[in-house]
């Protein structure tokens, strides 16, 4: 009988560490153990388990605790996520590590079983509701309360930003945070609408292959009702005794989704994100890996919830690079959808109003099914696109007369206008008047931004900060000048031009608290006049039946890009935004403001669409040998001195030698050289063969390990990468 562990340690070496089992007992795979590591003890996770090892037997140490009695990774999970450590190049160790809760990586008990709930203290069971005011939601939940506990989940649903009332209520003692063993006050359900004929049809189409794998690629219009076929999708593997991971790609879309579904599907449906706290976190994976949690409503992160009885998988939004992540284990959580579908044989859906390339050639190569969306649900229309020319305009504040005309008309007929400006804060640039000083980042070599409310400077790069000088550090001149526009000048431009509207910024600046994103999205009522200012984040999900203008702002900062994903993603964006304009009743208009008004690309649109535009793209990668027709891996590195950095990319070129059918292209600078302080620099591996590019990688990865000049730089391999940056 084997009594020798085969252990993957979260630290950045490729291997596995062997150990002896305990007497008597031998840990499955998936199980976390605690072990002896260095000086200190570590936590791992069992992976297999062998009679000998290369480690002579009188030096291997033996397991200090087994934690699980029952593995916390099932071998579907295990089996994925060990693939995922050989594609992405990254330590085993380390990628079970992220798969874990920030809670489950540590040798602690487990959290208790159950629901999360509110209920009255025992001070609060004595005491009564006449000494709290009336009309209050501090008093309408501890009447709620007062008929028993109520879980989190049936919290959100009845009682908004409830959190405020029960932290008021804790700082009496009247209330407690308990585990219950089965959700309390759930048991409405909101019907399901009728679906029309492209709806009915998405659904009865997957729903004939629940039995199986396959990759549908939803490609439906922007307010065509794609969440709906999800809701219609999830009935059906619910009534089949089975669970749904659903995937979204911003903690923002969470709160709306996550109401949509439990307005469904009741305490069935659990929210997994970083955004929760690590206690919440844990309970919710636990439920998931017990079968607890029906529905897995989550983030990137969430592609790695247990669910034992998965039967479908939807990732929403599946063009949008959130799913990818940009440091430690390089993960795409849309791709490992795709991996664990295929896996547990089930299918997995993709849905987006624009799909990325990668998907639409997917579809062309008879790999994914395709189901179109082409209309809006309901009787909304698509709305008019606009294109307007800012030459020789004058504008105020960024906004020219023929945009500030239609925001006027917009709020005269009562309705409301959306300001998109991908730029937070107030101005990217603070600048001497006299000397032509401007504030800049040391550790970046790039303009800081004015946070004017904030008082502050800050680099978006490296988060960086220093306080607004009170004069030109170069000639002491006072006169110092914000140039360009953020969302908090915007807001503050529009207060002004409008002082009677409510104008709203929706940025991650006023988004930090929990709860302030639906908050500010409620502020606005649904027959209230009003402007919304708003980066990337209000460009997808929410429904706001108001508005029916939209002014895209900064549309030539995404013309004139060197990066070669750069039109893709603005047309997406483009079509995104201008999807939140008359998604109801009323029709949506949506203006371009550019000073390039003739471009291809704003053409291309204006004439066909995404879907003509997608067409142009894929025509142009395939021509250039680029993605999706091509393979990438990125090797970067980094050091206080530039020339280390070019130097072991240069000695890496050598070790790998002549590869057949891959390109290496550099060393070469990044095209941001400077990041926090460290130089940057850059080696592309490209082939049209992704399979001789994956079997190259593992035997390259050793040699550079190796090379003296690693040790002088920290360097990353990004497999499939979507920032060349």
């Amino acid at each position: 009988m084997p009594d020798i562990l085969r252990v993957a340690v979260p630290v950045p070496l490729p291997q596995l560490f062997d150990y002896l089992a305990p007497r008597g007992a031998l840990p499955a795979p998936g199980c976390r153990v605690l072990v002896p590591f260095g000086p200190g003890k570590q936590v791992g996770i069992v992976v297999g388990s062998a009679q000998t090892s290369d480690v002579p037997r009188n030096k291997l140490k033996p397991i200090s605790a087994v934690l699980d009695e029952q593995p916390l990774l099932s071998s579907e999970l295990l089996a994925t996520l060990q693939w995922a450590a050989r594609y992405y190049q990254h330590p085993l160790g380390a990628v079970l590590e992220t798969a874990l809760p920030v809670g489950l990586r540590q040798a602690k008990p487990l959290p208790l079983e159950g629901y999360r709930a509110l209920a009255l203290s025992a001070q609060g069971r004595e005491a009564t509701a006449d000494t709290l005011r009336r009309g209050t939601r501090i008093r309408e939940l501890f009447e709620r309360l007062a008929d028993g506990p109520l879980t989190y989940a049936a919290l959100d649903l009845a009682i908004p930003r409830w959190r405020d009332s029960a932290s008021a209520l804790r700082q009496r003692g009247l209330v407690e945070t308990v585990a219950i063993a089965a959700s309390a006050g759930l048991s409405v359900r909101i019907d399901a609408p009728p679906l029309n004929p492209a709806q009915d049809h998405a659904v009865k189409r997957v729903a004939a292959a629940l039995d199986r794998f396959q990759a549908w690629l939803l490609d439906g219009v922007t307010g065509s009702g794609k969440t709906e076929v999800y809701l219609g999708l999830i009935d059906q593997v619910l009534a089949r005794g089975e669970q749904a991971l659903v995937l979204v790609p911003e903690i923002g879309l969470t709160p709306q989704t996550l109401r949509r579904f439990r307005d469904r599907f009741g305490h069935r449906v659990h929210a997994l994100h970083s955004g929760l706290a690590e206690g919440e976190r844990s309970r919710t994976w636990l439920a998931a890996a017990r079968g607890d949690a029906a529905v897995i409503l989550g983030t990137r992160s969430a592609i790695f919830a247990p669910l034992p009885r998965l039967g479908l998988i939807v990732v929403d939004e599946e063009h949008d690079t959130s799913y990818k992540q940009q440091d430690g284990f390089r993960y795409c959580a849309r791709d490992l959808a795709l991996v664990r579908a295929r896996a547990l044989g089930i299918p997995v859906v993709l849905g987006s109003a624009t799909p990325s390339l990668e998907s639409l050639a997917n579809v062309a190569a008879g790999r994914y099914e395709k189901l179109e969306l082409p209309l809006r649900a309901g009787n909304a229309q698509p709305p008019q696109l606009r294109v307007v020319d800012a030459r020789r305009s004058r504008l105020a504040h960024g906004l020219g007369p023929e945009l500030l005309l239609a925001l006027r008309e917009t709020l005269a007929r009562g309705e409301q206008a959306l300001i998109f400006r991908n730029r937070r804060g107030y101005a990217p640039v603070l600048f001497c008047h006299d000397c032509g000083w401007h504030a800049e980042c040391e550790r970046c070599a790039k303009p800081m931004t004015l946070h004017r409310q904030r008082g502050r400077l800050v680099c978006h790069h490296c988060e960086a900060q220093r306080r607004v000088p009170a004069q030109c550090p170069e000639c002491n001149c006072t006169h110092l000048m914000p140039q360009g526009q953020g969302t908090e000048r915007l807001e503050e431009a529009l207060s002004e031009l409008f002082p009677q509207m409510p104008v709203v910024r929706i940025d991650r600046e006023t988004t930090r608290r929990r709860g302030a994103l639906e908050a500010l999205l409620d502020s606005l009522g649904p027959h209230q006049p009003g402007i919304y200012v708003g980066t990337q984040m209000l460009a997808k999900g929410h429904d706001l039946p108001n508005l029916t203008l939209v002014a895209i702002l900064g549309v030539d900062e995404g013309l004139h890009s060197i990066d070669f994903r750069a039109s893709e993603r603005l047309g997406q964006l483009i079509v995104q935004v201008a999807g939140r304009a008359g998604r109801a009743s009323k029709p949506g208009t949506v203006l371009l403001q550019t000073h390039h008004p003739d471009h291809p690309l704003l053409a291309i649109l204006l004439r066909g669409g995404h879907r003509a535009l997608a067409r142009n793209l894929l025509e142009e990668r395939r021509a250039a040998e680029l993605p999706p027709f091509a393979h990438l891996a990125l090797l970067r590195a980094e050091a206080k001195d530039a020339d280390a950095t070019l130097e072991f990319l240069a000695a890496c070129v050598t070790a790998a030698g002549q590869a057949d059918d891959i390109a290496l292209l550099g060393p070469m600078p990044a095209p941001m050289p400077l990041r926090a302080g460290l130089a940057r620099s850059q080696l592309l591996l490209s082939s049209l063969d992704r399979a001789r590019l994956q079997a190259a990688l593992p035997g390259w990865m050793e040699l550079w390990r190796q090379l003296p000049a690693a040790r002088r730089v920290r360097w990353s391999l990004d497999v499939d990468p979507v920032d060349l940056y």
